[in-house]
């Protein structure tokens, strides 16, 4: 354990002894920044307490080997958000985290940040609950974290005494060709990655996150996505994307646990042991030139896709679930799958066997001022191995796809998201294991 006199007390003074006056003034303020990030249209068609409760108002678990949201059915809604550690007090980080835990899993169960957060505790007070999802069903809320790798190492100084656990996969993203990427809305210390199928209750997690962390941590940048852009269980259609295809058929299912062991979960031996049973996070917002694609023809589409638009089905095929298959040709010998065709160039056939986990979203977030719809692909993706996984598959991409002539890259982050916190674990939280 930690040689740090205060840890232990630290981690056993969480939430339940109370929230300081200067953390709920001071955070009010923060809540409003990360919900006025929401937008009246984002929210738009959220669910409501009189909905008949399915599995997918359901609570997922928040314990487990592994945490929630990454293999987990993927929802309909996600608020991702980043934050910057605003100090270099280990103590404030711990607490903090702590607090975030006790916080997260009460939220994934349908229950207030807070007992009584809303409505139980001073009027003279401000509320421990900013109260928005009062009666709304827990909606499979998960709440996954991850750290970056400024979070160890930030300008050369070891903050809170932590540089010797990280991870050496855990580096900036290098910068690949036809991409503009923002600094401001790429990178940062931490990130949570909230999925629901309501967005006002992933919009209130994050904000009672962001506003309870106030002097602690600061909102880097967040983005909302609606309509998932991949399916994580077979049960689950296959969604479409902003450019109308099918995305995500060939994506590994929480059912292939010897895949997932071998492409998502950090093994034993493959870096710190505190990340053992975790995994990368790789985040992308990827802008679409939607008005230049509509303007497309639909055999041209679905050559830089590969794949038909209407059935899924690879070029030359049938069925949206058909192997790909490169050696059919036209009638004038060329391949009816392109040799630049998006398909081609992501497959495992093409990447010596390379797969990932995708967990994207589709994002609208209004125009860029010029009379075109600032609309993309949030992609999210969760690998056991940056470095030899995703870095080798957007190298690949980045120099030959076709698809690049209607997409551009404008941030890029990468985060380590350690594993789950065991069911009857009291002593523990996210990220714990770094600190002991």
């Amino acid at each position: 354990m930690s040689s740090h006199p205060n840890d232990a007390e630290l981690r056993a003074n969480s939430t339940r002894q109370g929230l300081s006056r200067r953390k709920l003034f001071g955070a009010a303020g923060v809540g409003a920044a990360v919900v006025g990030a929401a937008g009246a249209g984002a929210l738009a068609g959220r669910a409501t307490a009189a909905q008949p409760v399915g599995h997918l108002d359901t609570a997922v678990p928040f314990r487990g080997e592994h945490q929630a949201g990454i293999v987990t059915e993927a929802q309909d809604r996600m608020h991702f958000a980043t934050f910057d550690v605003t100090t270099n007090s280990r103590d404030d980080v711990i607490k903090m985290l702590a607090d975030w835990t006790e916080m997260a899993e009460r939220m994934t169960q349908g229950r207030e940040a807070f007992p009584g957060g809303a409505t139980g505790q001073n009027p003279y007070s401000p509320p421990t609950d900013t109260g928005e999802a009062l009666g709304l069903p827990p909606s499979q809320l998960t709440l996954t974290i991850g750290f970056g790798p400024s979070f160890f190492v930030k300008d050369g100084v070891d903050r809170f005494r932590i540089a010797d656990k990280k991870p050496a996969q855990l580096v900036d993203l290098p910068k690949f060709p036809n991409e503009k990427i923002d600094p401001a809305r790429s990178g940062g210390d931490i990130v949570v990655q909230a999925c629901a199928n309501d967005p006002q209750v992933a919009v209130h997690a994050i904000r009672n996150l962001a506003r309870i962390g106030f002097g602690t941590v600061a909102v880097r940048y967040s983005q909302l996505g609606f309509g998932r852009t991949s399916s994580t269980t077979r049960e689950q259609s296959t969604p479409r994307n902003l450019f109308g295809f099918k995305d995500g058929t060939a994506n590994l299912r929480s059912d292939e646990t010897d895949k997932l062991n071998r492409f998502v979960w950090v093994g034993e031996g493959d870096g710190p042991a505190w990340l053992t049973g975790g995994s990368y996070l790789v985040a992308r917002r990827i802008r679409m030139r939607i008005e230049q694609w509509d303007r497309t023809t639909l055999l041209e589409q679905e050559r830089v896709i590969g794949r038909q638009k209407g059935t899924g089905a690879p070029m030359g095929q049938s069925d949206e679930f058909d192997e790909l298959n490169f050696s059919l040709k036209d009638k004038k010998d060329k391949p009816l799958i392109d040799e630049v065709a998006h398909v081609r160039l992501a497959s495992k056939e093409n990447l010596g066997g390379i797969e990932i986990l995708r967990r994207g979203y589709n994002f609208t977030d209004g125009s860029d001022g010029f009379g075109h719809l600032d609309a993309g692909l949030f992609f999210i993706a969760f690998v056991r191995d940056p470095v030899t996984q995703f870095i080798p598959m957007q190298n690949a991409l980045s120099r030959k796809d076709a698809l690049n002539e209607y997409i551009t890259p404008t941030s890029s982050a990468l985060f380590a998201c350690p594993p789950g916190i065991r069911e009857g674990d009291t002593s523990t939280f996210w990220g714990s294991t770094l600190f002991d």
